[in-house]
């Protein structure tokens, strides 16, 4: 199965200079904890990822008013993202290694095209594959930040 069968296509983005309270309210509006952001809204090129939990950490617990931030004040500028023909396997695997719970989903040229997410893949796969996602995936990290890398996974 590819990870384009079961991604949420063409995910809410925002960019860099986006409001963090807009970004807030677009993680309410269409349910999601993570935003991928791009670089602007013509070339749709990922740049970096904000979380729920980024906004937290990064500016709230940091000191900052989250309504005077944007998002490339909380964002992860990490990609870790997939192609849509990539294996639902090789997600699973890029999820495990990397700790994250979602995936942008990027054309060959860095587009977001869509997202997948932890729960996409548990509904996707069997029993002994999903409970190693999750066991993986939740697994404590060393620190807020442990992924320092940039990855892209393309399959």
């Amino acid at each position: 199965m590819q990870v384009r069968q079961v991604m949420t296509n063409d995910p809410v983005c925002c960019t860099p200079d986006t409001n963090l309270r807009d970004v807030a309210a677009m993680m309410v509006e269409y349910d999601c904890g993570s935003v991928p952001v791009v670089e602007n809204y013509d070339n749709m090129r990922a740049v970096g990822v904000v979380t729920d939990r980024d906004i937290t950490v990064r500016t709230v617990a940091a000191g900052k008013n989250p309504l005077e931030c944007c998002a490339q004040d909380a964002m992860t500028d990490t990609v870790v993202s997939i192609s849509p023909e990539a294996d639902l396997m090789d997600a699973i695997r890029l999820m495990e290694e990397t700790k994250v719970r979602r995936l942008p989903v990027t054309s060959a040229n860095g587009a977001v095209v869509g997202m997948v997410a932890q729960a996409d893949v548990i509904r996707n796969v069997d029993n002994e594959d999903a409970g190693l996602v999750v066991r993986e995936v939740s697994r404590p990290t060393d620190g807020p930040n442990e992924v320092n890398q940039d990855v892209r996974h393309d399959s």
